[in-house]
């Protein structure tokens, strides 16, 4: 294990295009592990992956970010957690993050906003599109957004695409780590890096769990200790789901029916149980190659997602 040391904090922009391009002039590649802080074990198993990437030296930039274009105006923008000292103190005691870029901001914001943009965020960003010389440029991965997340969280995906451009327009990495919990996310970054010739390999790093089985999420600490009893539902279902299908049960209709009657039973509200396949992410009817489960429900106020690959060939 590496000896604790601390990161680089780096916020403005240009210093930090310049920090990666120094690092790869040393021969180093750039790795680049994007969060939105207030981190947990599944972020620092991303850094772990990160530090792995390559036979060469790994110089590993984290983000610490919290992106309001992803936020509708209804959502939890304002109550994400936050903790950048803690963070800070998990990072320096990994050995191997070299600098996180942590930036006030990183949008244009239109004349009319600009006052109230420093006293706290504002999701979507549309109030800046409207004052016209705010920011107004969109990336989006017109059909892998579709769907699942996408259909109840509709501006979601559009900002995440966005956001991540610019941070690979500015850190110029060779390498970026997602974790594969965010499965539709990680899928959407990968079309977007080879649409767009991207010159980055993406790696997705497998979902992280507490002992008792429930996804890792920053979210988790909103829940309460009811609702996160319950909310071990999802992982139990994912995993008897996938339990029935290797022995035969590949119906995806009686799949679905199953988790959400699970789900429901449990208290959770159900936002969407999908069966699609892991790359294309089309929906299936049949479990005869591989396949993703994917799952987001709500317990209390606190919106969980989750998901568990499956493929009956191996």
């Amino acid at each position: 294990m590496a000896a604790p040391r601390e990161p680089e904090v780096i916020r403005d922009k240009a210093a930090m295009r310049a920090w990666s391009r120094r690092r790869r002039a040393e021969g180093k590649t750039v790795a680049v592990v994007p969060t939105m802080g207030y981190l947990h074990q599944g972020h620092l198993s991303l850094i772990s992956a990160a530090a792995a990437a390559s036979a060469d030296p790994v110089a590993i930039v984290v983000t610490i970010y919290v992106n309001p274009s992803q936020f509708a105006p209804s959502e939890d923008l304002a109550t994400y957690p936050s903790d950048f000292a803690g963070d800070l103190r998990k990072l320096a005691s990994t050995g191997v993050v070299d600098a996180v870029f942590n930036p006030p901001d990183l949008y244009v914001r239109g004349a009319g906003r600009r006052a109230a943009a420093t006293g706290g965020a504002i999701s979507c960003l549309e109030e800046e599109e409207a004052a016209g010389d705010g920011h107004e440029t969109w990336v989006r991965v017109e059909r892998l957004e579709k769907g699942m997340c996408g259909a109840s969280r509709p501006v979601f995906f559009r900002g995440v695409a966005t956001i991540v451009s610019k941070l690979f327009n500015i850190i110029e990495p060779d390498v970026a780590v997602f974790g594969k919990k965010d499965y539709q996310q990680w899928r959407v970054i990968c079309r977007m890096v080879r649409d767009l010739d991207f010159a980055i390999e993406i790696i997705g790093s497998e979902i992280v769990r507490e002992a008792d089985g429930l996804a890792m999420s920053s979210r988790n600490v909103h829940l309460s200790r009811e609702e996160r009893e319950k909310a071990l539902s999802i992982s139990r279902s994912l995993v008897d789901a996938r339990t029935g299908a290797l022995k035969g049960n590949t119906d995806c209709k009686q799949i679905k029916n199953k988790i959400v009657q699970t789900l429901t039973e449990t208290g959770g509200q159900v936002d969407y149980v999908e069966i699609v396949e892991q790359e294309s992410l089309v929906p299936v009817e049949q479990i005869d190659g591989p396949v993703v489960i994917c799952v987001a429900a709500w317990f209390g106020k606190v919106r969980l997602i989750d998901n568990i690959e499956i493929d009956t060939r191996s």
